[in-house]
């Protein structure tokens, strides 16, 4: 690639990188802040499954709107999109902290920021894919496009990782305090400057035309497993249905496995607040650092032990749901920080065998002329567990604490006698 391809790769990367941070990083911070606005957990955690939902609905829309609105267009709305969004959650829970604004009136507000992002910042993915491609050769094109699904997954971990970092103190001494705020303003200042660079450096349209691929909602422990990129350059000459009997086992995995690994992850802020008798802001760096204990498990899976053991697709689901049910288990009697952190990670050890076996097993399930659409369906999965996935888990927390762990386990244990009889004869990996 030129030197100017070159820099505006690296500009498209940091457009990923950072609205697969900032979602994250704010989520991070989600408990906390519901807890210091005496907001309901599951109506926060409902927050994000409408953020979740809206981006599911408008991300295929954005996909098919660039080819005709142009790419360059869409990349731009999608950060304008997540820097209005980033700006407005952080002005109106700035209001709220400092009791401008009423509790009712802060999360409503807020609800209306989330929703800015789930139905405009899904723009940008999509068409930063198809930029991509169109600027590439076929031969460069996999490796390219497999490099900007990193940086989103990136994103997923950095969030968690920056955002107790974030928060601030008073603007001026006996100033308003901008406290837990402080994450999405940094976060929407971030979208700002990357808006006037991509404004001011990225070129007009050129090019083939190449279609970008939908990608899953970027959230907590929902790293990518290669489908987004399968999706945006396999064949779509024959259409699969989600549940078509040649990928039936495989898609249930993935429904089970994520639905379990978004139920517990949205949970854990809320645990770890209760359990370690903590006050909301001092909950944050705890939950940063189980946070990135997980996400570090789950990527020494899918980097280190997955090309290590070169486990088949089978192996993957089965020792996947049963390090998920175990790490369950562990997470719901963990009663310190150690032990929270190390049943989440186990969790996260799971996960990461358990994603890559889903996909791989229902991709081997079918020919070369529906690797698209199998890609398609697999991403639609995943991107389903995190729409009612965090609310139902945050609603069975309420209920007690280690429920959604227990309910997670029982269904990941079910998941492995599942796994064990239907796959039998389908792993042809």
């Amino acid at each position: 690639m030129s030197r100017a391809i070159d820099r505006d790769f690296a500009l498209l990367f940091g457009v990923m990188l950072m609205i697969a941070a900032g979602n994250t990083a704010l989520q991070s911070i989600l408990p906390a802040l519901g807890r210091s606005l005496h907001a309901a957990d599951s109506a926060v955690a409902a927050v994000f499954s409408v953020s979740a939902l809206l981006w599911m609905l408008t991300a295929p829309f954005w996909a098919n709107r660039s080819e005709r609105a142009g790419r360059r267009a869409m990349v731009l709305l999608g950060i304008l999109g997540f820097t209005a969004s980033l700006g407005l959650c952080g002005l109106c829970l700035a209001l709220g902290i400092n009791g401008v604004l009423s509790p009712f009136a802060t999360f409503a507000a807020f609800v209306v920021g989330r929703m800015l992002y789930g139905g405009f910042g899904s723009a940008a993915p999509p068409a930063v894919q198809a930029i991509v491609a169109a600027r590439t050769s076929r031969e460069e094109r996999t490796k390219a496009l497999t490099l900007l699904a990193s940086a989103f997954g990136l994103g997923t971990i950095l969030g968690p990782a920056v955002a107790p970092y974030l928060v601030m103190g008073h603007l001026w001494p006996g100033g308003p305090l901008i406290g837990l705020s402080g994450p999405a303003f940094a976060a929407s200042a971030v979208g700002l400057v990357l808006l006037v660079a991509v404004l001011r450096l990225l070129p007009a349209d050129s090019g083939a035309i190449e279609h970008g691929a939908a990608p899953s909602y970027p959230s907590i422990g929902g790293q990518g497993t290669g489908a987004n990129v399968t999706a945006a350059m396999g064949e779509h000459v024959e259409h699969i249905r989600t549940f078509d009997a040649r990928v039936r086992p495989w898609m249930i995995a993935g429904l089970v496995t994520g639905h379990a690994q978004a139920m517990t992850g949205q949970a854990i802020g809320f645990l770890i607040i209760d359990r370690l008798a903590l006050a909301p802001a001092a909950a944050l760096e705890p939950t940063g650092l189980v946070l990135m204990i997980g996400a570090g498990a789950s990527l020494l899976v899918q980097w280190g032990l997955i090309p290590l053991l070169e486990l088949k697709p089978r192996a993957l689901i089965l020792a996947g749901a049963a390090l998920g049910a175990l790490g369950c288990g562990m997470t719901a009697m963990a009663g310190s920080l150690y032990g929270i952190a190390l049943g989440y990670a186990t969790i996260a050890l799971g996960m990461g065998f358990a994603r890559p076996g889903f996909t791989a097993g229902a991709s081997l399930a079918v020919g070369p002329h529906a690797q698209g659409s199998v890609a398609g369906r697999v991403t639609s999965i995943n991107g389903a567990a995190f729409v009612l996935g965090p609310s139902i888990g945050v609603a069975m927390y309420e209920l007690w604490g280690a429920l959604p762990y227990l309910v997670a386990a029982g269904a990941l244990v079910l998941l492995f006698g599942y796994g064990w009889i239907a796959t039998r004869r389908r792993d042809r990996g």
